[in-house]
Formats: structure tokens, C-alpha cells, sequence
């Protein structure tokens, strides 16, 4: 996230990086230490990659009267993830590498229904391990389709040419989210 942070910094915001575990420590361990961090702040945006948009909305639905006015989603799928499912299918072993995040990777959510303006941003770009497990049928990211990140309330959405780890240097993305947490929507 340290090139994404730079460009909202040259934007006008200042942004602060929050890092978890993904693995060893997943939702469970990150999510009461993001609530914590939002509960230290008077106002906030968030922007988050991937497996860390799930944990945003996780934090918003748990928490909220969170400081949290705008949350941007970077490749993250929020209707759950059929790469996620299809590894495990077909290699249950991996449940090991994937860890306490496996479960939040799979079903992702039904619908975002609260207060905080939520963005996401997806990739099409299909370059990535996903598209050996998923059988995508539409666009992706080479690890999450373009449809796993619609969420029905969403504030808007929008498709760049990234793929998933491209989305954190795609100076498109970038300029997207920067409008975002500015005006509560996308250009178009």
C-alpha cells in the first residue's frame, strides 16, 4: 500500500497504513484492532485492498458509529471469492496457507446496508494463480471477477485495466479513489 498511500498523499490526504496478518492472524485478530484505530480518529476515509475491504465492512457493520465516511475497495470481493472456494475444493490442504481468512474470503457479503459511502474499484486485468482455480466466466483480475466485487449498495463502481496486485500501483485506480473520498462517486 506504500505507493497507493503516496498518491492519496499527493491528492490531499494524509494517509496512515494499517497492516495485519492475513494469514497467521486473519479477521479475527485484525478487526478489533482496526475498530480501535477508526475509534482514535474524528473522521476517516478507508481505502483497502482485496481481503482488507472485507475486513473494512466487517469493522463498519460491527462498529457502526465509526468515524468512517467513505470506504474505497480495491479488488476486493465483497460477494465472496470463487478462487478462494475453487483451491479449497480441489486442494483442502491449502486451507492452511489461506488461514483464519479463508472463511471471510468465501462468503464475502449479501449486501452493504449501512451509512458509510462505499466504492469499488476492480481490476480486469487477468493475470494471476485465481484463474488456474476459479473458471472466472467474465472479466478478472486473475484472482477476483469483476462480479464478486458488485455488492448490491454500493455508492458506485468501476472497472480499470489492473490486474489484482496491479490495482495497488495502477495510477488510474489511484486517481479513482482520490475522486471518491473526495466527491462520494466515481467519474464517469
Amino acid at each position: 500500500m506504500q505507493w497507493f498511500a503516496s498518491q492519496l498523499k499527493a491528492g490531499g490526504f494524509a494517509p496512515s497504513i494499517f497492516s495485519y496478518p492475513s494469514v497467521a492472524g486473519g479477521p479475527e485478530a485484525a478487526l478489533p484492532r482496526l475498530v480501535q484505530r477508526l475509534r482514535e480518529l474524528e473522521a476517516a476515509h478507508v481505502v483497502a485492498h482485496s481481503l482488507g475491504g472485507l475486513i473494512a465492512l466487517q469493522a463498519l457493520c460491527a462498529e457502526p458509529e465509526l468515524p468512517v465516511s467513505r470506504l474505497v475497495c480495491l479488488g476486493s470481493p465483497l460477494r465472496g471469492s470463487g478462487a478462494v472456494s475453487g483451491v479449497l475444493t480441489q486442494f483442502p490442504a491449502t486451507s492452511l496457507m489461506l488461514g483464519r481468512s479463508a472463511a471471510l474470503l468465501q462468503q464475502g457479503f449479501a449486501c452493504w446496508e449501512g451509512r458509510v459511502e462505499v466504492g469499488a474499484i476492480a481490476g480486469r486485468v487477468p493475470r494471476g494463480l485465481g484463474a488456474l482455480f476459479a473458471g472466472f466466466s467474465g472479466e478478472h483480475d486473475g484472482t477476483v471477477a469483476v462480479e464478486e466485487t458488485q455488492l448490491p449498495g454500493l455508492t458506485d463502481h468501476v472497472v480499470v485495466e489492473a490486474s489484482h496486485s496491479g490495482l495497488l500501483f495502477s495510477a488510474e485506480a489511484a486517481q479513482y479513489a482520490i475522486t471518491f473520498l473526495r466527491d462520494g462517486h466515481f467519474p464517469h
